[in-house]
């Protein structure tokens, strides 16, 4: 069990906690530190020290050790580099000390100081009302496709602050951790940020829903050493294979987050003890990236060797990544003794970004991954420069969009569109373009005439059909899923409304 740091520390002490977290920091960036960079982080850190130097965390430590803490986290965890290092230290001082972004600009440059910017602009979205909260969070997102690392760095700071929520008081834990099962995991989760999205679930959980967190945690303790005895009996003759093949892996097996496994037993009405894939196994192979998808390929056929594959449980996301630049393949195999064990295949660069998301994806420039992000982001900045969408109408319909899983539809010519599940013939058609989903009167899917209303499925192709007489309906609003369409649907509803109160007014 980790030790609790007492509250109250010799200033010796304390000078001691405070160097160990510097230079651990500088150790986590040593892989990305350029020329002169070194420098710069020590001027960053001793402005922070010395803007913070009165004040204290909840915690009784010294605060320094928070934005420390923050940025330990966007080097090691999420793999940014020298700048946002530089502004994770400085992100509470602009809010909170006498320095001004224009003492960050004249120190460390325009960059820097308008990712700080945006960091002080956001530190207060959780603190007014809802419908203000939602204005905020809107805000929040539209400083993302400035710089995204304001957002990573804003994710950062959340996670340290759920890792020390004991100190807070029960309403302030109950508050944060519920806004952050609500917007912060799904947002980690969009962004591809795996490791962090399943920690803030976790976290969340353990201070809104304590009784069953510590239960579920409890069992998974319990059933540990039976576990990975299972592990190993399973992933030995696989291991042998791999290595008589000349593969150069590692093999990790891993239990299911506590969150997820409450979510299953809630999605099927389960017991803990009904669940049988409380873990996975995942195989982790180097290789060059153009030799990737064949290698992951062959080690699926090793492992189908030894075990029943379960045929409709088998994802290639290496074939079609995910939008946040997932790629892996899974498949669910009959394993020893009964059990059913999914297993991950992926190479150490599709690892990189599973885990650490869009900040690996710059590391790998080249790939095009990047650019399902780049998407990703144009179309939320379309969404909230729409100036009729409604804030809280826009959370909602955001956090429709971040939860659902993912279709991938291809359009006549055979260009592939990604839309959330549930997503039909109308939502495909403002994809495309605003005016062939306002003029849309029905689709063909796999050449068969189909209603606005119809639910696509992954890989169906479908051909938008139009007329020049056909205007948005009301009714329009309860068929369409995407984000994207309800904004141009309301807006269109509105304008027209708008349109008929001229006209009669003329009369």
């Amino acid at each position: 069990m980790a030790e609790q740091i007492p509250t109250i520390h010799t200033a010796e002490a304390e000078k001691d906690m405070i160097l160990k977290a510097y230079r651990a920091l500088l150790r986590a960036l040593k892989p990305s530190l350029g020329k002169g960079d070194k420098k710069t982080i020590r001027q960053a850190f001793d402005m922070s020290m010395e803007a913070h130097k009165d004040m204290r965390r909840k915690t009784g430590e010294p605060y320094i050790l928070h934005p420390l803490a923050v940025a330990q986290i966007c080097a090691e965890e999420i793999g940014l580099g020298p700048l946002a290092i530089v502004c994770a230290l400085l992100h509470d001082t602009v809010e909170d000390t006498h320095l001004t972004l224009e003492d960050i600009k004249s120190n460390f440059g325009e960059k820097a100081a308008s990712i700080v910017d945006g960091l002080t602009k956001i530190a207060g979205v959780f603190d007014k009302g809802t419908s203000l909260q939602a204005e905020n969070f809107r805000k929040m997102l539209l400083t993302l496709s400035d710089d995204v690392r304001v957002i990573l760095i804003k994710l950062a700071d959340r996670l340290h602050n759920m890792r020390t929520l004991d100190s807070m008081k029960r309403d302030k834990q109950l508050k944060i951790a519920s806004e952050t099962a609500y917007l912060y995991a799904p947002l980690a989760h969009r962004l591809g940020l795996y490791s962090i999205k399943t920690e803030l679930e976790d976290l969340s959980m353990k201070y809104t829903e304590p009784e069953i967190y510590n239960d579920i945690y409890d069992k998974v303790q319990q059933t540990r050493k039976e576990r990975n005895r299972f592990i190993n009996e399973f992933s030995d003759p696989i291991k042998n294979e791999l290595v008589k093949q000349d593969f150069k892996f590692d093999i990790k097996g891993r239990s299911k987050s506590i969150h997820s496994i409450w979510s299953k037993m809630k999605r099927q009405g389960v017991s803990f003890e009904e669940i049988y894939d409380l873990f996975a196994i995942r195989i982790i192979i180097d290789t060059d990236e153009e030799n990737e998808k064949p290698m992951c390929w062959k080690a699926y056929s090793i492992i189908t060797d030894f075990y029943h594959p379960n045929p409709d449980r088998l994802r290639d996301w290496i074939s079609t990544p995910k939008a946040n630049g997932y790629e892996s393949l899974h498949t669910t195999v009959m394993g020893p003794n009964g059990k059913w064990v999914e297993v991950q295949i992926r190479s150490r660069r599709m690892d990189e970004i599973a885990e650490k998301g869009y900040a690996a994806h710059w590391k790998y420039k080249e790939s095009s991954a990047e650019s399902a992000i780049d998407e990703w982001i144009e179309k939320i900045r379309e969404l909230l420069e729409s100036p009729e969408t409604n804030a809280l109408d826009f959370i909602d319909d955001f956090k429709l969009n971040l939860f659902s899983d993912e279709i991938f539809v291809f359009t006549p010519g055979g260009d592939m569109k990604t839309l959330p599940s549930g997503a039909t013939a109308l939502d495909f058609a403002f994809e495309i373009h605003t005016d062939l989903g306002s003029k849309c009167i029905g689709a063909k899917v796999n050449h068969k005439l189909v209603p606005l209303s119809h639910k696509l499925r992954s890989g169906d192709q479908a051909e938008i059909l139009t007329s020049n007489k056909q205007t948005p309906k009301e009714d329009w609003l309860s068929y369409v899923v995407t984000a994207k369409a309800k904004s141009k649907i309301k807006t269109a509803l509105k304008e027209e409304k708008k349109n008929s109160v001229r006209t009669e007014k003329k009369f």
